[in-house]
């Protein structure tokens, strides 16, 4: 062997330890600062940090994978192994996009949520008609909401982005409740509609939501129409804001008790159904 060629074997060397080392070092940086970002995302997301960790293993293992793969492609005598390795990890990362297709896709979901807000954390939500609650977390996977009943709704977040959502906090937390009610046909339909509008007026948590183009020609602070002649009722309805869900729900509960006891008091009927049951005998 000349010195060209002992050179030149040497240097082979030389990048094989180079490419080697350098492997190592980037592995072993990815490991830490994924560790790092690991546990910081478990105290601020509260999510469980398994799925995360069992990623971190398999991108490292992939990196020593592709850097033992061309350290020894450097040499010829171990091309074919590194060839082999290099395949390998192709149809490792390869397996490895399948398998976390969804899971990406929760990712992805999440990160477009958390840029185009369609809801944020504490808004009130409904989705298919069935459920109901406010938005607890956000995590990179899945949308926690915590329903009436103080249990939680898991929805991944690929599922959040492709449902119809009701929010009742979007841009303006304002709400308006329907005061629906039905009086007797024989009662006083404008004194049942004066007591209507009082009662939901000096509710402390309603709101006076008029324009001031409407406060100056005259329009009421709350609104009372007949809305409907029933088979048995005349159907009135008094529009009354608040400014949220929470406070609305708290007010129509106070306001169907104070108005029933007003018209209780005023000789407003509430009517119900009567049926008259004629019993033919035989003769």
């Amino acid at each position: 062997m000349t010195q060209t060629e002992f050179i030149a074997y040497l240097s082979k060397f030389g990048v094989f330890f180079g490419i080697a080392i350098g492997t190592i070092i980037i592995a072993t940086l990815f490991n830490r600062l994924f560790g790092l970002w690991l546990r910081k995302s478990a105290i601020l997301l509260k999510n469980d940090p398994t799925n995360y960790k069992f990623l971190r293993h398999a991108i490292t293992a992939l990196i020593y994978l592709v850097g033992i793969g061309w350290a020894l492609w450097t040499l010829p005598s171990f091309q074919a192994v590194a060839g082999s390795l290099l395949t390998g990890a192709g149809i490792l990362a390869v397996v490895a996009g399948f398998a976390s297709q969804h899971a990406l896709s929760n990712i992805m979901s999440g990160i477009f949520i958390i840029i185009f807000k369609p809801f944020r954390v504490n808004d009130r939500l409904r989705i298919r008609d069935t459920m109901n609650g406010v938005v607890e977390d956000i995590t990179l996977r899945h949308t926690v909401i915590r329903d009436l009943e103080n249990k939680r709704i898991i929805i991944p977040n690929s599922v959040m982005s492709d449902e119809i959502i009701v929010n009742s906090d979007f841009e303006d937390d304002k709400i308006c409740k329907w005061i629906n009610i039905g009086i007797s046909y024989k009662c006083d339909i404008d004194l049942a509609k004066a007591i209507m509008a009082e009662e939901v007026g000096k509710h402390q948590l309603h709101l006076d939501n008029r324009t001031p183009e409407k406060i100056a020609n005259g329009e009421p602070l709350v609104t009372v129409r007949v809305i409907g002649l029933g088979e048995y009722a005349v159907n009135l309805r008094a529009w009354a804001w608040a400014k949220d869900v929470a406070d609305g729900w708290i007010m129509e509960c106070d306001l169907y008790e104070s108005i029933k006891k007003r018209f209780d008091a005023e000789g407003i009927e509430i009517p119900y159904p009567y049926r008259n049951i004629v019993h033919i005998g035989k003769e």
